[in-house]
């Protein structure tokens, strides 16, 4: 069998649901129903990745999260029929890899375990990441855009850079203005965050106001789609 995949949710038909998708797909799975369990099983059982819902019978899902994060860096996918845009940021901002919202699509669930996984493996072992039309070199700071330089502001680098490294997931406004902006606030820097994403797509999309690289996930933050080259 290939991964081992923890599923956290007390739902038992979602969970004979995942069950047979994973299995099929090639994964092994293990399944708990509340969230105490789930963290004991995440312990004991060392999965590949979780699967996490937020609503549980005898924990939040984030109190769940918040006790593994403690002691692990294991990718955890929030599956949820919540789709409040603040608990999707909640989540990712206390340590969450990804969402996904119930009902959700095989081949969509398949590619965020995919990504979830290729981080896991591969988190920062590559100087050089190749983003479809686009490839930068982390050890030289350089962008490239179908082999062509394209030139970066400092804090576009930075911000590109990012998204870059965390290609295919989700990262809050929060977090991109912490990590570009450092010190300031997101209530400071929200407005430069905005703009420099409008620079960024306007030097690295096809068509910057129907942007396919850097997509927008409303109310929670951005994405940076690996797309292929033309």
């Amino acid at each position: 069998m290939g991964a081992k995949i923890l599923i956290i949710d007390d739902e038992e038909q979602i969970c004979r649901l995942l069950r047979v998708t994973l299995q099929v797909h090639g994964f092994s799975t293990i399944e708990s129903l509340t969230g105490k369990d789930g963290v004991l099983q995440a312990s004991m059982t060392r999965p590949d990745i979780i699967l996490l819902d937020l609503t549980l019978p005898d924990m939040n899902g984030i109190d769940a999260l918040l006790q593994i994060r403690e002691w692990s860096n294991v990718p955890i996918i929030v599956v949820t029929a919540r789709d409040d845009e603040q608990g999707k940021v909640i989540a990712l901002d206390n340590g969450a890899d990804d969402y996904i919202t119930k009902p959700f699509g095989t081949d969509e669930l398949m590619a965020r375990i995919r990504v979830a996984l290729r981080h896991s493996v591969h988190q920062q072992d590559e100087p050089v990441l190749n983003l479809g039309p686009v490839t930068i070199d982390l050890s030289r700071r350089t962008v490239e855009r179908y082999g062509q330089p394209v030139k970066l502001s400092p804090i576009e680098y930075d911000l590109f850079k990012t998204l870059a490294t965390e290609a295919g997931r989700v990262i809050t406004r929060n977090k991109l203005v912490r990590l570009v902006w450092k010190e300031q606030s997101y209530e400071t820097a929200s407005h430069y965050l905005r703009v420099y994403i409008g620079y960024l797509r306007k030097k690295i999309e096809d068509d910057p106001t129907h942007p396919t690289l850097i997509v927008t996930e409303p109310g929670v933050g951005y994405r940076l789609v690996v797309a292929k080259p033309h």
